[in-house]
């Protein structure tokens, strides 16, 4: 009987002694995650009480506030900022040790470099003899055009629909000057071909500017370039000899306008800039690239570019050096 009390009395000590023990562990940890979370407060704390400071420096108005979590976000950035600058360290180190990424070389970087201006030339079957006259007078081929494009920052190209009866007559001259942009399953309307030139040459060429021109109209290259170079600070500009003229609603007009009831009893014209020469922003081209599919056309080119812009925040420059000094027959218009 003295043996059955005394295991009972060992047993209650050990549970005593083991119940005391999970007691001060649980203590223990209990006090270690208080300091933890009063350590991440007291920095939470400290970087906010910092951030005030800093905004009240930089506003000087003395009393200001700033959240914990915006107080957070601009500490993540400032961590993103350190590890920016070390990989920027990293490279500039390799770089000095001769390495050259594959995946971007100087030659690509030149491929990138952008343009002043990319100008599109319409022209038609039939109408070789003003191609060369115009490649002469001030486009250039090969090395010349070339230059052109890496000096100035000009890229010219003749715009022309395909088609059966075209295809080996264009082919042939094309493989001679390698200076034409042929729009596939395209017939040769003007208003279509510019606006599939815009869409094209805005995705292929990235330009501050982009032109329209026909095939008869001589261009001072650099007068142009000077020109446009005073309107670089307009994102959105639209810029030609500006005019509005009369809708005629007679068939047998040679400027008949099939839609000419859209534009009221006086059936005159919105301002738009004369289709012989105009230029768009780089903003404009990449509009007319994203909707291309839904934007309207008109009988002329100048008129349904002037219609897609209507409805836009957009600067309408009335150039003077824009509308051509002479018209004769078979003559070349000097434009600019």
């Amino acid at each position: 009987m003295h043996s059955n009390v005394r295991g009972s009395i060992n047993k209650g000590s050990a549970t005593v002694s083991g119940s005391r023990i999970l007691t001060l562990l649980l203590s223990m940890f209990g006090t270690f995650a208080s300091v933890y979370v009063a350590g991440r407060l007291w920095q939470d704390s400290q970087n906010r009480v910092y951030m005030i400071k800093e905004l009240d420096r930089l506003t000087g108005q003395g009393q200001s506030a700033i959240s914990v979590d915006d107080t957070l976000k601009i500490i993540a950035c400032r961590e993103k900022e350190k590890k920016l600058a070390a990989l920027h360290m990293e490279l500039a180190t390799a770089k000095q040790e001769g390495f050259n990424s594959k995946l971007f070389t100087e030659k690509d970087a030149q491929s990138k470099k952008r343009h002043l201006l990319v100008i599109g030339i319409m022209t038609k079957s039939g109408h070789k003899n003003k191609r060369d006259a115009i490649r002469k007078a001030w486009m250039g081929t090969g090395s010349t055009l070339k230059k052109m494009e890496d000096e100035k920052g000009i890229v010219a190209r003749f715009v022309i629909g395909q088609s059966a009866n075209l295809e080996r007559e264009i082919d042939v001259e094309n493989r001679q000057t390698n200076d034409f942009i042929v729009l596939d399953n395209h017939v040769e309307e003007i208003p279509e071909k510019a606006r599939l030139f815009f869409a094209y040459a805005a995705e292929k060429w990235d330009a501050e500017f982009y032109a329209k021109v026909n095939d008869n109209v001589y261009v001072n290259i650099d007068a142009l370039g000077s020109t446009l170079a005073t309107h670089k600070d307009k994102p959105r500009v639209y810029i030609g000899c500006m005019k509005s003229g009369e809708v005629f609603s007679d068939r047998n007009h040679k400027w008949y306008e099939p839609e000419w009831w859209k534009f009221g009893d006086k059936k005159s014209y919105f301002r738009h800039a004369s289709g012989d020469i105009y230029v768009i922003s780089q903003a404009l081209a990449k509009y007319i690239l994203i909707n291309r599919s839904i934007l309207r056309t008109y009988a002329h080119d100048d008129v349904s570019a002037g219609s897609w812009f209507i409805g836009l925040d957009v600067k309408h420059v009335d150039e003077g050096k824009f509308c051509c000094s002479s018209w004769s027959s078979g003559a070349i218009c000097a434009g600019v």
